[in-house]
């Protein structure tokens, strides 16, 4: 039997997404002209089929299907990422200034989404096959083993970074694969080291963009208001608008104060937040239901994270091992850089909420990666039930022989009584 602390987790995510939908669009209806179910039913459609999804997964042996999947998820997510460059506008159609979706019949698909659920198994299988850990390894042996992950990440970025413009996707798996490099042997030099190099490489795409730069300075201009004064004495960024949008969502925060205005009573998603259903999400929740509503919605977070966890450290295959705390932290840094950005404690990044956020592709690709860890807890359960059948076996094994020599000590007490008397 799988896991059914995660899979109740995802389901209670999926619905509360679902709901919010359905309470967060009213003005996207009258901005795109459709029907106020719309948006609720494509969502509803996507979350009954991520259930589907994680649950069939979940029944699949791990030692046929696991392997299959996860390489088939990276494969795959890779080769359409690089393809779609070459298709035409008509497929691949340019929104908010990005090329991030192949549109098909009135349906979008973000391979992006799918390739994060591949690279983190291909790194965790490749790394428990190829990484030794030992305490006693060179600086440069590290890098020399640990080089090719880093090229392909770097491949991967420039895909998702530069044509696709999708930073925050970028700075989910570099987090993932700095993690995951830790965990399979590298050492806290090595680690310390990556992460310098990985922080050039953002800066450079951050760079090579106007708007991102201008996403920092604006990030920059309200980050003085609380901020200590030596810091922008060091530290000026001149240029850049305040960001409206951080402005408008933490407004919706306290309008919304611990208990909410209710369901359907929130004002700012009327076109105050622009992206209310997605990237803005939390922030349209905590306005109708309050703070307590996203305690909760966190606490969830929290609970699936420890259980994902858990799952990991039961396994008893090094690959199982790493990709399960892999896709706990793909979740976990999603929902982290959505919630500090919208915030305003970091600059923004366009990611979107798992299992809550509007959208197709995430609740798909990430019902795929949750099946693939209930597919591993479920291989745990049952070496824990087999261990546990053997030992009750033994057990009642060594309690039969122990009633066999109590009889044998009874029979043989009555034997020496009657030859006494």
């Amino acid at each position: 039997m799988p896991d059914k602390h995660i899979f109740y987790s995802v389901v209670f995510l999926l619905m509360v997404g679902t709901l919010a939908t359905y309470s967060l669009t009213p003005f996207l209806m009258v901005r795109f002209e459709t029907n106020e179910f719309n948006f609720v039913l494509k969502q509803l459609i996507f979350s009954t089929l991520a259930i589907i999804l994680m649950w069939t997964i979940s029944r699949l042996e791990s030692k046929v299907w696991l392997h299959k999947i996860g390489m088939l998820m990276f494969i795959g997510g890779l080769f359409t990422m690089i393809i779609m460059n070459f298709l035409p506008t008509s497929i691949v159609p340019e929104i908010g200034g990005a090329s991030r979706w192949i549109s098909i019949m009135g349906f979008s698909l973000a391979p992006v989404e799918f390739f994060k659920i591949g690279f983190v198994y291909f790194i965790a299988w490749s790394m428990s096959r190829k990484v030794e850990i030992d305490k006693n390894h060179k600086l440069r042996s590290e890098f020399s083993i640990f080089f090719p992950y880093f090229v392909i990440f770097i491949i991967a970025i420039f895909f998702i970074a530069y044509l696709q413009k999708d930073l925050g996707q970028s700075v989910v798996l570099g987090a993932t694969l700095v993690v995951l490099s830790y965990l399979a042997g590298g050492s806290g030099k090595f680690i310390a080291k990556t992460i310098g190099f990985l922080t050039i490489v953002f800066l450079f795409f951050i760079m090579t963009f106007s708007h991102r730069t201008d996403r920092i300075q604006s990030w920059w201009l309200m980050a003085k208001t609380w901020l200590p004064d030596w810091i922008m004495d060091r530290f000026d960024l001149s240029g850049g608008v305040e960001s409206y949008q951080i402005a408008h969502s933490l407004n919706a925060v306290n309008n919304g104060g611990l208990f909410g205005t209710g369901i359907g009573g929130g004002i700012y998603k009327y076109g105050y937040l622009a992206e209310v259903h997605t990237d803005f999400v939390l922030e349209g929740i905590a306005e109708e239901t309050g703070l307590a509503s996203i305690t909760l919605i966190f606490l969830i977070f929290t609970w699936l994270f420890q259980r994902m966890l858990k799952v990991a450290n039961r396994s008893d295959d090094r690959s199982h091992f790493l990709f399960s705390i892999g896709m706990a932290l793909i979740i976990v840094f999603g929902l982290l850089i959505n919630a500090y950005g919208a915030t305003g404690i970091i600059p923004m990044k366009g990611i979107p909420v798992p299992f809550i956020s509007y959208g197709g592709s995430s609740l798909l690709a990430l019902s795929i990666g949750i099946g693939m860890v209930l597919m591993i807890s479920r291989d745990a359960n049952r070496r824990d039930s087999e261990i546990n059948d053997d030992n009750n076996s033994n057990q009642t094994r060594d309690n039969e022989i122990t009633r066999n020599n109590e009889h044998f000590n009874r029979d043989h007490f009555r034997h020496q009584n009657y030859n006494n008397f």
